[in-house]
């Protein structure tokens, strides 16, 4: 089985796209083969967005993907841009499917990179919200969360989540360029708050070692 890391977020349109890609260019300069997986995407008219920026990035480095269709990086497609199990009307998901799509990329790839849709509290069926496919992938977290007013708030619910759970993560904030006053209205709280503050646009290469240190360790508790 290859390493698995799920990148999630506090919320839609947060950047976590945007932090795969990333991650993608941080473990291939490692020397790692990546593969992406997206288990579902809603909002899908033509071809899944998403999925295919994540697609196209891993086969940018890793070409052994080819043989791959995208159909094969994002299990369910749904056309109404909403919560999966909106999306989906409601219907019981066999996530035997997931498993089944994840284990064929694996066989292409030492890191696989799995995104979800949304933040963690996003229903995906009656049974499922988000917050449980990385345990159910047995995968360490990646919590991408943002810079704007607000994120102190965002940033400690989505962490306490995660941690109530059990679910082994780290988080990174994705700061954009309009988000110009973090610095004086946020980030002094979560200076004192938190010892380690990784920034995606800056430390993305320190991220990718956390998380491979966190895989490493939980291998060794499990061993």
């Amino acid at each position: 089985m290859s390493k698995r890391i799920f990148v999630t977020a506090t919320n839609t349109n947060i950047g976590k796209t945007y932090t795969s890609k990333r991650l993608i260019e941080a473990f291939s300069r490692l020397g790692y083969r990546v593969g992406v997986y997206k288990p579902v995407e809603t909002g899908v008219i033509a071809i899944p967005n998403d999925g295919n920026e994540l697609y196209q990035s891993a086969l940018s480095f890793n070409p052994e993907l080819s043989i791959l269709s995208l159909d094969d990086i994002v299990t369910l497609q749904l056309p109404l841009p909403a919560a999966p199990y909106v999306a989906n009307e409601g219907k019981q998901i066999d996530l035997a499917l997931f498993s089944t799509a994840l284990a064929k990329i694996e066989t292409l790839c030492d890191i696989v990179i799995i995104e979800g849709a949304g933040g963690l509290m996003v229903p995906i069926d009656e049974q499922t919200m988000m917050i449980d496919l990385p345990r159910y992938f047995n995968a360490v977290t990646l919590l991408v969360t943002h810079c704007n007013l607000g994120c102190i708030n965002d940033t400690l619910l989505s962490i306490k989540a995660l941690e109530n759970a059990e679910i082994p993560f780290i988080w990174g904030l994705n700061c954009r360029d309009t988000d110009t006053t973090f610095e004086t209205t946020s980030l002094p709280y979560l200076n004192h708050r938190f010892q380690t503050i990784y920034r995606i646009d800056k430390e993305i290469d320190a991220i990718a070692k956390a998380l491979l240190d966190t895989i490493s360790l939980l291998n060794e508790e499990r061993a």
